[in-house]
């Protein structure tokens, strides 16, 4: 791709290109008002070599906008080693808001390039992390967002020069890291590098090679991209296609009407049991905290089935400061304004540390579908960027567990009532418990669906028979336990390799 950078600009004289970037500066001010009233999301994305000029083109596209519609993110990449996090949870911490703009200095595709080059990740991570970033980029589009990718191409005479250039003064040498002189170096091997990676993600967003020796064209190149982009977004609305389906290896679920309700376990041994399960499950909170694996608990259920009880044994053996339990509620405006998944990756834990869910992104397959807050396509789709979502994290080396906490139409009743006569208890039960309960056999059957098409091998889906609170809670010990105990030999006989 990088070898047909010199056919990217038509020629033009100094006047002529002055006064194109002033009208198409004027046109992007004008549209201003469209992309907040129309909610478009926007992603501008510069990359390319060191001093080629990424942060003067940044510049000459921000000069006119209203600095509250924006925001400049200059990426600063953390070492393999160092990072506690997913290799995208910056990335998708930081997308804007409907309506907004995000402007990147380097981002993704220079923090893949650079840790491989550097031999900081695998061959195996390397593909990984381009297979997640063409997910992310779909899941980006296929939500609304309008993404642009522009990448500012110098050959290698030309970053000498400006490189020596910037290096001669004391008020520029800053400018230059080691890093930089780095890739000046293996110029050859980054060029190929570079040239395969925008191949390989070409797909749902494409790239834009402008020519970083030229200035003002590349300034005029970008901001007739950015408004024409603007433009045909503003006019045709949001992306609609078939939604995208992977072939995940998915576990074969039972239906919940015919989950066998009736398992129960007398209270002495109740207590026996609680005990020895929690002293051991303390133990290995040290343990996945020395070896840094992330912890991702999932606790789905139906109302009155249990969720919370479940959570409270599992937190009570665990150093408080290593786990936080994260309650989730309708969102909020400002997640309302972003790609659903945005809170869910703004939560993900850091490595050692336990993330436990009490209600999750499925939602989207469930309340979200049935209640009509979002569109058919929207929670169709869903269930294929959720097992994405979930692939990064296992990928990342987080166990994840996702438990339906079950009961029976009867046994909620009880558990409704009674906390409807308790006065210490009525705060757990709402209109909206009752409301739901009448939507029963529609939920089942929403619920049916995503377990179906979600419990995958790496993440799986574990359906908890809850009528009897004390069986209940024990067996979701038990499956913590026994996955954090197969993901620690997993890693011993890693190193040990």
């Amino acid at each position: 791709m990088l070898k047909e950078i010199e056919k990217q600009s038509d020629a033009a004289g100094k006047d002529e290109l002055k006064t194109e970037i002033k009208e198409l500066r004027a046109e992007l001010t004008a549209m201003q008002e469209r992309i907040k009233e129309s909610k478009l999301p926007i992603i501008v994305l510069v990359e390319g070599w060191a001093a080629a000029g990424k942060g003067s083109l940044i510049n000459e596209l921000i000069s006119e906008i209203d600095p509250r519609f924006y925001k400049v993110v200059s990426s600063v990449f953390t070492p393999q080693a160092e990072s506690r996090y997913p290799f995208l949870y910056p990335y998708a911490g930081m997308i804007p808001e409907n309506g907004k703009i995000l402007f990147m200095d380097g981002g993704w595709m220079e923090d893949a390039v650079r840790k491989y080059i550097h031999r900081e990740i695998t061959e195996a991570q390397y593909k990984d992390r381009i297979r997640e970033i063409n997910e992310f980029e779909r899941q980006l589009r296929d939500a609304g967002y309008l993404v642009l990718k522009i990448f500012l191409h110098i050959s290698k005479k030309e970053q000498t020069r400006r490189l020596a250039n910037l290096l001669d003064r004391s008020e520029t040498d800053w400018r230059v890291s080691q890093d930089d002189l780095w890739q000046h170096r293996e110029y050859e091997v980054f060029f190929d590098t570079y040239d395969k990676f925008m191949g390989h993600t070409n797909d749902a967003v494409k790239w834009h090679i402008l020519d970083g020796e030229q200035r003002r064209l590349a300034v005029r190149d970008a901001m007739r991209l950015l408004k024409n982009k603007v433009q045909r977004a503003l006019e045709k609305g949001r992306y609609v296609g078939k939604p995208f389906e992977e072939d995940f290896p998915l576990l074969k679920m039972p239906k919940l009407a015919d989950v066998d309700l009736s398992p129960n376990i007398p209270e002495a041994d109740y207590k026996k049991e609680l005990k020895k399960l929690q002293k051991r499950l303390n133990q290995l909170h040290n343990v996945v905290y020395r070896k840094k694996i992330p912890v991702v608990l999932c606790f789905e259920g139906w109302d009155a089935s249990g969720k919370g009880g479940n959570i409270r044994r599992l937190t009570y053996p665990l150093d408080p400061r290593g786990f936080d339990v994260i309650p989730i509620a309708s969102p909020l405006p400002h997640e309302l304004a972003r790609q659903y998944l945005w809170r869910f990756w703004t939560k993900v834990p850091r490595s050692g540390h336990f993330a436990i869910f009490d209600r999750t992104w499925y939602g989207r397959v469930m309340v979200e579908r049935l209640e009509g807050f979002c569109a058919e396509q929207d929670w169709k789709r869903a269930y294929n960027e959720i097992n994405e979502f979930e692939r990064c994290l296992t990928d990342w080396g987080a166990v994840v567990l996702k438990f339906w906490i079950h009961i029976d139409q009867e046994t909620q009743l009880e558990r409704f009532n009674a906390r409807q006569n308790t006065p210490e208890k009525q705060w757990k039960i709402t209109e909206e418990d009752w409301r739901n309960r009448e939507k029963w056999p529609l939920y089942e059957q929403a619920v049916d669906e995503m377990l179906a098409k979600t419990s995958t091998e790496n993440a799986p889906w574990h359906i908890i028979e809850s009528n009897d609170k004390k069986y209940a809670r024990l067996k979701v010990l038990r499956i913590v336990i026994e996955a954090i105990e197969d993901a620690i030999d997993s890693q011993i006989k890693r190193d040990l390799k």
